[in-house]
């Protein structure tokens, strides 16, 4: 299957003297988790689909620091977006599209600050201009109908005040899209942003993707549409958690599209 997928690298196409139009940021999530992986080969099939020119920097990329940031580690954080900075730069780096919201609020809101100025776009909104062109169809049945539920990740939501991007292509496929009581500038975090990703919960009540899962199950759908690798994780625990994962999907925008496209 790798095989088939095209992928090429800024230092591949800068040393045959090209300049793609994007730079498409993997992340960590998308670049080592098995199950946003799945993301990222779908976000790349479309592109390719598109005939969008873009690369990836591959082992130059390295995490844009939002962990060590969140979590308190400025001195870390700083050294890890300059080291992103000196390499995009080089490579004369103009518009950068990301599927995580946490790489898009990070190299949008805080690399100019450290000389990183880049025009960035999260992977819906890339998505909805290529629908609006023309360059993706949306013509398949694959989801005509079905109940889907779309959470607002924190950093693309309340962070950057995007959310109908991603609605908008849920529409887009014929889908129902049902809100959850918590949506929009109302919604309620996965429990996964502030590096609270890479530890365990602290003893509590209720941990909070299952509070949001239980929201999600509220509006009966057969899928759980999400925007952000660390959100489709903490959704897909709280699916397992409740026992509903033969019932119900748990899927990236990107992943819908590409299914959508026959990709």
């Amino acid at each position: 299957m790798g095989s088939e997928i095209k992928v090429p690298t800024m230092a591949e196409l800068f040393a045959a003297g090209q300049q793609p139009e994007v730079l498409f940021w993997v992340g960590c999530a998308g670049s080592f988790d098995d199950r946003a992986k799945k993301i990222t080969k779908a976000f790349v099939k479309i592109l390719n689909k598109a005939q969008v020119s873009f690369a990836v920097l591959g082992t130059e990329e390295s995490c844009t620091g939002d962990p060590a940031k969140r979590s308190g580690n400025e001195f870390l954080f700083q050294m890890q977006a300059v080291t992103n900075i000196e390499v995009m730069n080089a490579y004369e780096v103009k518009k950068i599209v990301t599927s995580c919201p946490h790489c898009f609020n990070t190299i949008k809101n805080e690399y100019p600050g450290l000389g990183g100025n880049y025009e960035v776009v999260h992977h819906t909104t890339f998505l909805k201009q290529l629908v609006e062109e023309g360059k993706i169809g949306l013509e398949g049945n694959h989801f005509k109908g079905k109940r889907i539920t779309y959470h607002d990740p924190c950093y693309l939501g309340r962070a950057n005040n995007i959310y109908e991007a991603p609605r908008d292509l849920i529409k887009k496929l014929d889908a129902e899209l049902t809100e959850m009581k918590n949506c929009r500038k109302k919604g309620l975090c996965c429990g996964a942003g502030g590096a609270q990703m890479f530890k365990e919960p602290e003893k509590g009540e209720k941990d909070i993707n299952v509070e949001r899962t239980e929201q999600a199950l509220e509006t009966q759908p057969e899928i759980i549409a999400a925007a952000c690798p660390f959100c489709n994780t903490m959704m897909t625990d709280g699916v397992k958690n409740k026992e509903r994962e033969n019932s119900i999907a748990v899927m990236d925008i990107a992943e819908l599209i590409a299914q959508a496209e026959d990709l």
